[in-house]
């Protein structure tokens, strides 16, 4: 059996400044845009990677209003969902991305595991860390 990756998906809390960040601060692509209002799906990624569907938490209509609480409140906590990149030259995308005005959570470290990574949160809070590839 053969499997990739096709999409991976982010909720957000504002498709304008989701597409702020993903696109003028990382740099990521814009596939697709569809919807309206706060009630938008952004497809975005780094060109020639995997999608990522940033999508309205609200844009579920199974979900309850207790449930939609919680996932508000996980975001505003920063533990409800994550994502990892990678780069060669994590001094000049930490750079980029801070000048951008992203909310840094770490600095550039070497972690004791072997690692050197940054992280930053993006504005519906998601945690977005990046590691020093190569």
């Amino acid at each position: 059996m053969e499997l990739s990756i096709d999409q991976t998906f982010l909720p957000h809390t504002d498709p304008d400044a989701a597409l702020t960040f993903y696109r003028d601060a990382l740099g990521f692509e814009v596939r697709d845009d569809v919807g309206s209002g706060a009630l938008r799906w952004i497809t975005v990624a780094p060109p020639g990677a995997t999608s990522i569907v940033l999508y309205p938490v609200d844009g579920d209509p199974d979900l309850a209003a207790a449930e939609r609480d919680t996932i508000a409140a996980m975001l505003a906590k920063g533990s409800y969902a994550r994502i990892h990149l990678a780069t060669p030259d994590l001094a000049a995308t930490f750079d980029r991305v801070q000048a951008a005005g992203a909310d840094v959570v770490q600095e550039p470290t070497d972690q004791p595991w072997g690692v050197r990574d940054c992280a930053f949160r993006d504005p519906a809070g998601n945690l977005v860390r990046i590691n020093q590839k190569g």
